[in-house]
């Protein structure tokens, strides 16, 4: 799951390092694709301080959760649907139809989010501001992230662009799965494909907009994801 997917599962807590546990391993990610840190394998480091305590809630949510929604029926079905409908997109290119059904999935489920009025994206930001501070570098040093300096770049720019709001407009979905793929492949699409994937997603959002809701239902209901 993307970004504001991961925030719907803690849209109502007002505790702002929560909201920035569950899309920290995202944004680590989206920092450096190399960088991987296990900060749930030694829980005991960060249980001295309520803020680090709660980051590392909203992480072990946020792996939860994406291990719920990988092997759920609702992923299997929904990416091959939208991979079956995206293909012509892919004919030519690098860019393989899984991977790209799969990502584009997922930022479809933002934008319904958002074009559903699920969730407050001025209050997501407004958490994630708050989070930015030492609690949240000390717990990055305890879980040992490789360039702390490089990270608070790429996190202050990030808070900065606000470019998530630019999901309630679909075409600019395309656009996002574009600059995704740029990380894996030099040149993914030519403006033409892009064009054509504005489409089909235009297609496939109204079918999927009648049932996306079922998995966050599902997700909500589980056992294992509510006890975090």
């Amino acid at each position: 799951m993307n970004f504001l997917s991961h925030y719907y599962f803690e849209r109502n807590n007002p505790d702002q390092f929560v909201v920035m546990g569950v899309v920290l391993p995202d944004l680590i990610k989206n920092a450096d694709k190399f960088w991987n840190i296990h900060p749930q394998k030694t829980p005991a480091l960060f249980q001295d301080q309520q803020s680090q305590a709660s980051i590392l809630r909203g992480w072990n949510k946020h792996l939860e959760v994406d291990n719920y929604f990988h092997t759920s029926e609702f992923f299997k079905t929904e990416t091959a649907n939208l991979k079956k409908l995206i293909l012509p997109c892919v004919t030519a290119g690098p860019v393989k139809p899984f991977f790209l059904a799969h990502i584009g999935l997922e930022l479809m489920l933002d934008h319904l989010l958002l074009h559903s009025g699920m969730i407050n994206i001025e209050t997501f930001y407004l958490q994630l501001q708050q989070a930015n501070s030492t609690a949240l570098r000390e717990f990055l040093a305890k879980a040992e992230i490789p360039d702390q300096g490089i990270f608070d770049v790429f996190l202050n720019d990030y808070l900065d662009s606000r470019y998530l709001f630019s999901y309630q407009k679909l075409h600019n979905i395309s656009y996002a799965l574009k600059r995704i793929c740029m990380r894996v492949w030099e040149n993914p699409f030519t403006e033409a494909q892009t064009e054509m994937l504005t489409q089909k997603l235009d297609e496939y959002c109204p079918e999927l907009e009648s049932r996306f809701m079922t998995i966050f239902n599902e997700l909500e209901e589980n056992p294992a994801i509510r006890a975090i």
